[in-house]
């Protein structure tokens, strides 16, 4: 009669002593919860079979006790996922020990049977439900038999009202709980298709989904005639900055230009990392003269700025940029045309920015 937090997968995996210990804290209230329901669901079948008082006794202290002892000792297991999982063992147990002892009187002992496998099936799929299921059938049957098999399967008011906690509130713990954990997976895929678009050092997107957005940008100027640009961006002698200075010295330069890229563009512009120490930037709805000022401020923001003031470490990049033309067969030529100007402005000198010209040949 537990509440439980579904689990991902029915096998079980192995878990840390820390994922043990948050299961079994996750578990502590709706256990508290379902086992005190519980305890009201047993209580009115023992009141219809006339119980001898030490059975309240045991009553009283499975539905007081034992949830705050299992919680002891699943935190204090060498293993307290898999301690966890033995307390959930022992719930059904005790469920099907307290049906015996109320003769299976037919609704408390349908609605405590529905409600544990309801929680188990949820946490750990049919192989912990089946696990769960054997043990419970074992204990009701050896206390029946230890007890001369009495029998009250009549139900009458006091047994039917004392079920009614448990039936009516332990689908709502359940279903909270399954919700929270729905939520949360969510939150986590989420999280991931985010990551996933990301470049762990600049945190800008990756060449992946900085391509698309190229190619969603290329069909949509296609589709409305709208002007755009695309602008590449290239780090001056970084080889030279890594082997000079370090890496970390290196990973600092490109943090720099990803932050004032990040700074320096429109909301609406996509920046993303093309590989290494190149950059890439859509600049949607803009013409040749608008691009070459936003290269030309990214530029001087570039020079200007000081990567490891304790050295006095600077870089330059060099950019290209291309106004989207009617030549451009798809959004791959496109890039080929800022890429060739950027390798212009490199051989041009570096530490500056061209723009494209569409009339040129293409390479």
């Amino acid at each position: 009669m537990d509440g439980t937090k579904p689990l991902d997968g029915e096998k079980p995996l192995e878990r840390t002593v820390e994922e043990g210990r948050r299961f079994a804290r996750r578990m502590y209230l709706p256990r508290i919860l379902g086992v005190g329901a519980g305890m009201v669901c047993v209580g009115g079948g023992l009141w219809e079979a006339s119980a001898p008082f030490w059975e309240w006794i045991l009553l009283a202290a499975n539905g007081l006790l034992w949830p705050h002892l299992a919680y002891r000792l699943a935190r204090r297991g060498a293993d307290p996922y898999r301690a966890e999982l033995r307390n959930l063992m022992a719930d059904s147990a005790c469920g099907g020990a307290w049906a015996a002892a109320i003769g299976f009187n037919i609704v408390p002992t349908a609605v405590m049977f529905s409600m544990l496998a309801m929680d188990k099936a949820a946490l750990g799929g049919m192989r912990l439900l089946v696990r769960c299921l054997n043990v419970q059938m074992v204990a009701a049957a050896a206390l029946a038999l230890l007890m001369g098999f009495e029998f009250h399967f009549a139900s009458h008011r006091v047994a039917q009202l004392g079920s009614l906690p448990l039936l009516l509130c332990y689908p709502v713990i359940i279903g909270y709980l399954t919700y929270r954990l729905a939520r949360r997976v969510r939150q986590q895929n989420d999280l991931l298709a985010t990551l996933s678009t990301i470049d762990g050092l600049t945190r800008l997107v990756n060449r992946t989904h900085w391509e698309q957005a190229v190619a969603t940008e290329f069909q949509r100027c296609r589709r409305i005639g709208y002007s755009s640009a695309v602008m590449m961006l290239d780090i001056d002698h970084f080889k030279a900055v890594n082997d000079v200075h370090g890496h970390p010295t290196g990973d600092d330069a490109l943090r720099t230009v990803a932050t004032i890229l990040r700074d320096t563009l429109r909301l609406h512009d996509v920046a993303g990392r093309y590989g290494g120490e190149e950059f890439g930037v859509v600049l949607p709805g803009i013409d040749a003269q608008g691009a070459a000022a936003i290269a030309e401020r990214i530029r001087r923001r570039i020079e200007s700025s000081v990567i490891e003031p304790r050295r006095g470490v600077r870089v330059t990049v060099s950019i290209g940029f291309a106004v989207l033309s009617s030549e451009d067969g798809d959004h791959g030529a496109w890039i080929g045309r800022a890429d060739r100007a950027l390798y212009a402005a490199k051989a041009a000198g570096r530490n500056r920015a061209i723009g494209h010209d569409p009339r040129q040949a293409l390479a």
